[in-house]
């Protein structure tokens, strides 16, 4: 069982309970991403597991009333195994999805992934128009190229800030700079893409140059941020935007608890508070 101090950034440890959560957000105007905790197995029998595990989270989408799509994280579904693993284990998702008429976001993790995420979302994303989308992180300095490319394909891109530590040699290193470089990367966006640009980020300064972005070219987007955080913020942006929500779950939940603490200590309050007043 969940206590209550990481309840706020959880919904439950079963499908049914993310499934429940997400009918509530919905009530308020936000859909839901549902990620099933869990990451960088080194065998194939955690793999398979969860990859059958989202294969039937889309039937049950399907069957219900709920606006919800799925998000993987490549580790959790073969890439620390093989990447031929991986691959297999996505399209598996990614074609189950089609035939639901839902859709799959590919997490992105560390940079040693990029590029075998990459190559994958391409490959799927060509097969299967308007299934599929990939994240893809500010901080890291291939990032305009790799955004260039990923103009050219169908499917959705998230745009973050990355929260990994990557070496200097990679990645960015002031909180400035990042900044400085999401801005930049969401202007391309908004000039070069079609349509399909998630604005994933709970900085208000972010999301107000995405409203004006879109306010000057009219590209379509969607704000998308965690479950627990700035929720207040969450259902008044619903009103006049596309707002997802990500939305964890699963009995993997305290390794994610603790990150999302260590990150900033305002959600630890955030945690607290809500425990007080329940």
């Amino acid at each position: 069982m969940i206590p209550p101090i990481a309840d706020r950034f959880v919904a439950g440890e079963s499908a049914e309970s993310a499934l429940e959560h997400a009918r509530s957000a919905n009530k308020q105007g936000i859909s839901c991403i549902l990620n099933q905790l869990g990451e960088h197995y080194g065998d194939s029998t955690n793999a398979e597991a969860d990859t059958h595990a989202y294969l039937d989270l889309l039937e049950a989408l399907d069957n219900s009333d709920v606006s919800a799509c799925v998000s993987i994280k490549p580790s959790q579904i073969g890439l620390d195994i093989a990447e031929t693993e991986f691959r297999e284990n996505l399209a598996r998702i990614v074609q189950r999805a089609h035939n639901c008429d839902n859709f799959v976001w590919v997490d992105m993790e560390d940079h040693q992934t990029t590029d075998a995420t990459l190559h994958a979302f391409e490959s799927l994303s060509t097969k299967y128009d308007g299934t599929v989308g990939v994240c893809i992180q500010s901080n890291l300095k291939r990032t305009r190229n790799d955004l260039k490319h990923l103009a050219d394909l169908p499917g959705k891109v998230r745009l973050v800030k990355g929260a990994y530590d990557e070496p200097s040699a990679v990645a960015l290193q002031e909180k400035s700079a990042v900044d400085e470089a999401y801005r930049a990367h969401l202007e391309f966006m908004f000039e070069e893409f079609d349509n399909g640009i998630a604005v994933g980020s709970h900085d208000p300064a972010m999301i107000s140059h995405a409203k004006s972005l879109y306010e000057e070219y009219r590209t379509p987007f969607e704000i998308q941020m965690l479950m627990g955080v700035r929720e207040d913020t969450q259902r008044e942006l619903a009103t006049e935007y596309e707002v997802w929500q990500y939305v964890p779950y699963g009995s993997k939940w305290p390794s994610y608890f603790y990150r999302r603490v260590r990150e900033r200590k305002e959600n630890l309050l955030f945690a607290l508070r809500a425990i007080m007043t329940k």
